[in-house]
């Protein structure tokens, strides 16, 4: 069975850094992904991390976060630094075969976790 966990969200003041992190069990996958959700939004691309470790991010969050993964653990990290209120999110892990930024080209994902960035 394929499970996505993530952790590393919580509370943190404009300015500050949070490491999220996404654990893989069940299977190895090629590519994982980013996303995030705000109240009343749609689900939006974060970052992505093909099987070359090459990267992707959403201009949004371009020089302020870098997605890195351990294929020795299965899993992803996203560390998050200089944060914004407009960061504040449900940030959910994805994995898939091939990197994109839109959530139909990723078949599994973990249960979410809650950034929030006072101001």
């Amino acid at each position: 069975q394929v499970q996505l966990v993530e952790s590393g969200g919580g509370l943190v003041q404009a300015g500050g850094s949070l490491r999220l992190s996404c654990a893989a069990s069940g299977r190895t996958f090629r590519s994982m992904g980013w996303f995030r959700q705000a109240p009343g939004k749609e689900r939006e691309f974060v970052s992505g991390i093909g099987g070359l470790s090459n990267t992707y991010y959403a201009t949004s969050v371009k020089g302020r976060f870098t997605i890195s993964r351990d294929n020795a653990k299965n899993t992803v990290f996203l560390q998050m630094i200089n944060l914004k209120p407009e960061d504040t999110a449900v940030y959910y892990c994805a994995a898939g075969i091939v990197v994109g930024t839109s959530s139909t080209d990723y078949s599994y994902w973990g249960q979410g976790t809650q950034v929030t960035v006072s101001s």
